[in-house]
C-alpha cells in the first residue's frame, strides 16, 4: 500500500499560483486517509473561501493522487478551522 509519506511527497508538487508554493507546505492539507491501494480521502481548504484558484487546486489533487494509483479520490474541502498562515510561513512569505 502507498504511504502517508508519499502522498505527501506528491502533494508537495502542487503549488498555490498565487504564491508560488506547496499546498502541504502551506497547511492547506488538514487531513489525509488512505481507505485501500484504491481509495484516498483529503481534507483540505482554500487560502479564503472566494479563492479564485480553489477549484483548480482541487483539480490538481485529484490529479496528483490519481498519478498515484488512487482512482477513488474524495477530497472534502472546509473552512473549519478558517486557514491562517502559521508563524514560520508568514516568515517564508515575508508578512
Amino acid at each position: 500500500m502507498i504511504s502517508k509519506e508519499l502522498v505527501i511527497e506528491k502533494l508537495r508538487t502542487v503549488l498555490d499560483p498565487e504564491v508560488n508554493l506547496d499546498i502541504y507546505t502551506m497547511g492547506l492539507i488538514y487531513d489525509i486517509k488512505i481507505e485501500s491501494e484504491n481509495q484516498i480521502k483529503v481534507l483540505m481548504t482554500y487560502t479564503t473561501p472566494l479563492c479564485p484558484y480553489g477549484p483548480a487546486l482541487k483539480e490538481k489533487v485529484e490529479l496528483a493522487m490519481a498519478s498515484l494509483g488512487f482512482n477513488d479520490c474524495q477530497i472534502e474541502v472546509t473552512f473549519e478551522p478558517p486557514w491562517k498562515p502559521g508563524e514560520e510561513l508568514r516568515l517564508m512569505l515575508g508578512v
